[in-house]
């Protein structure tokens, strides 16, 4: 059974999820502070937490950083309608997903199961040198990526950032994120150069580029790598 840590200070709607996440055969613990979410998940095992933006004390982002120092685990935060700030924040820090109150309890728990499974798929895939998608393979040893209409090398950086992309597939990256983790630099505002790189990448990976398959765009945000496929 699946196990969910949710960190947040309003304990009627911890109820309602716990509830609900019950109906989906999955459990789920509540505590109501980022400070008693860290000391769980030091003596506990979970698959996923669930993390409000907004707490006394020790904020959503706080305890985000804290989980980020110990555990790859997915976080799903909430955040307050038309808060795009803090969305954002939450993606940098490393936040997986996140849904705006108030919600759709199918939509959460539609989103859990995702992010539960793109968790658990690429726990298996970790050391494997070959990553599998619909109609796409990346293939780590060869800087190349199979497809249907043939096998095509990569440019080094064009496969770095696809296989960033990929390897957190369903999660939004700030191109921030990107860069850092592809380039191992501090980002400097310079949206052109990833923009650039996907435009190439779509071209050569996309049946259709201007309406992507795999690498899509979250508009003021970043990209995604589809969990669809």
């Amino acid at each position: 059974m699946n196990k969910i840590l949710m960190i947040d200070d309003d304990k009627e709607l911890c109820a309602l999820i716990q509830k609900s996440i019950s109906y989906e055969g999955m459990e789920a613990e509540c505590v109501y502070s980022g400070r008693e979410g860290m000391e769980k998940l030091k003596n506990n095992e979970y698959q996923l937490v669930i993390l409000d933006v907004m707490m006394p004390g020790t904020d959503g982002f706080e305890t985000l950083a804290q989980i980020r120092r110990e555990s790859s685990l997915p976080v799903l935060m909430l955040t307050a309608r038309n808060d795009s700030i803090s969305k954002v924040m939450g993606l940098r820090e490393g936040a997986d997903d996140y849904l705006t109150k108030p919600f759709d309890m199918e939509e959460l728990t539609a989103r859990i199961h995702s992010l539960i499974r793109r968790y658990t798929r690429f726990n298996r895939q970790e050391s494997a040198r070959k990553l599998d998608f619909e109609g796409l393979t990346i293939d780590l040893d060869n800087y190349s990526v199979t497809m249907k209409c043939g096998t095509l090398e990569l440019p080094p950086k064009e496969f770095e950032v696809l296989l960033f992309c990929a390897r957190n597939q369903g999660k939004i990256l700030t191109k921030q994120q990107i860069y850092e983790a592809v380039w191992k630099e501090p980002y400097v505002y310079d949206d052109s150069n990833i923009m650039a790189i996907i435009s190439r990448l779509r071209k050569k990976i996309e049946e259709n580029p201007g309406s992507p398959r795999y690498i899509q765009t979250v508009k003021g945000v970043g990209y995604r790598f589809s969990k669809e496929v």
